[in-house]
């Protein structure tokens, strides 16, 4: 499936929310979008960016909306490790 990347410029996440993101990242979740948390990268002043799986970058715009969360660019990336 691809994998997606975004950026919050100022979403400060509390540690509940990070926990919560975890969880479901290390669960595998997907959301009722098909998307699947991957990675979420982040510190305390606000910039996040997160990483996605999700079948489109619809999908992953949708995910957002559903949140609550502002989204803007997003973009379709690659890696440079196999996936494990």
């Amino acid at each position: 499936m691809p994998m997606f990347m975004d950026f919050h410029p100022d979403l400060k996440l509390p540690a509940e929310a990070i926990a919560d993101i975890t969880q479901g990242a290390k669960a595998k979740a997907q959301d009722q979008f098909g998307v699947r948390q991957v990675e979420l990268y982040h510190n305390p002043e606000g910039p996040v960016y997160c990483l996605l799986e999700a079948p489109s970058a619809e999908a992953v715009r949708d995910h957002h909306a559903s949140l609550g969360v502002p989204c803007g660019d997003v973009h379709e990336v690659t890696g440079i490790l196999p996936e494990a």
